[in-house]
């Protein structure tokens, strides 16, 4: 059994590449819905509230991408300067003591204490493997949890990796966390940009739009780059402006910035086809907010030594 905490979809997508399947907790109505068209099992609840006893003895995986907005780089970044109580929440938990609502009720975002919330599942479920994910600036925390699991018989790995370096249309850095109680863990090799390797993927071979791959730069004597951009957009926004009042936009008749639901789905890596429920604002927070899939599937191959085809053990 995999349990998935704060569950989303994209998880999931990413286990279903590797023939996986999950139980997501999930509290928003519309994710719940998006979930179950998918065919994604799910339970709807407050994750912070719902007993452990229920999956004890029988939780193979564990993923999580707890709330990130407090830590993100947007907004009043109070998650930040509740770093220090988070950390204290954490190591409170890791050693069986419970103290999430005091410490909680000091904290300047009542969202933070949602990122120690999966160390109360790990130190009840002690599963096999584990895989955490947030924004870049959470990385501290993903360490602290390395710290403890290793402290368990873990083998563990952090870092920030780029979802571009694993075949999305756009970069996105994440934080992330891989632990394993029974292999050795590393962070998973790039598959795209590489020597050898596929080329970065751009707006063009997802959605069209008429975005064309320029060369990549070169470096003149003087060392001056000569000619050329970045070979794809560093997010959808940034391309999309290069191509308000073209012909390509007027014939696209849009009147904002905004991509459709499917075309953002693309960009993050989502499988054609899949439907997402609620309102217009529902639908692209649950893109948005999503691990990418690609990435999901790279991070989680990397936990468990399974490969994308069909969940085939990893070569040796």
């Amino acid at each position: 059994m995999i349990v998935h905490g704060f569950a989303g979809i994209g998880w999931s997508e990413g286990l279903g590449a590797l023939g996986l399947t999950d139980i997501g907790l999930e509290l928003d109505a519309a994710a719940c819905r998006t979930r179950a068209t998918a065919r994604h099992t799910t339970i709807r609840c407050d994750v912070s509230r719902y007993p452990t006893w229920v999956f004890k003895g029988r939780t193979t995986g564990k993923v999580d991408s707890p709330p990130c907005p407090g830590f993100g780089k947007s907004g009043k970044k109070l998650g930040l300067r509740d770093l220090p109580r988070v950390h204290q929440a954490i190591e409170d938990l890791s050693r069986g003591r419970d103290t999430r609502a005091a410490i909680n009720a000091a904290c300047l975002d009542p969202r933070s204490i949602l990122t120690a919330e999966p160390m109360r599942w790990h130190y009840d479920l002690q599963p096999e493997w584990i895989c955490m994910e947030q924004v870049p600036s959470v990385l501290p925390v993903w360490e602290q949890y390395a710290g403890i699991l290793t402290r368990w018989g873990y083998s563990t790995a952090t870092g920030v990796l780029d979802a571009a370096d694993y075949g999305l249309a756009q970069r996105r850095p994440r934080a992330v966390l891989i632990a394993s109680r029974v292999r050795d863990v590393a962070l998973p090799p790039v598959t795209h940009g590489g020597p050898s390797q596929p080329a970065h993927r751009s707006m063009a071979d997802v959605i069209g739009w008429g975005y064309t791959r320029r060369p990549a730069p070169t470096v003149t004597g003087g060392g001056t780059a000569t000619g050329g951009a970045e070979p794809f957009g560093n997010g959808t926004r940034q391309a999309m402006r290069r191509h308000i009042g073209t012909a390509l936009w007027r014939d696209r008749g849009l009147p904002h910035l905004r991509p459709t639901i499917a075309e953002s789905a693309a960009l993050q890596g989502f499988r054609p086809g899949l439907r997402f429920v609620g309102g217009q604002g529902q639908q692209h927070l649950q893109v948005g907010n999503a691990v990418p899939p690609p990435l999901a599937t790279a991070v989680i191959a990397a936990a468990t030594g399974l490969r994308a085809e069909a969940g085939l053990p990893a070569a040796a």
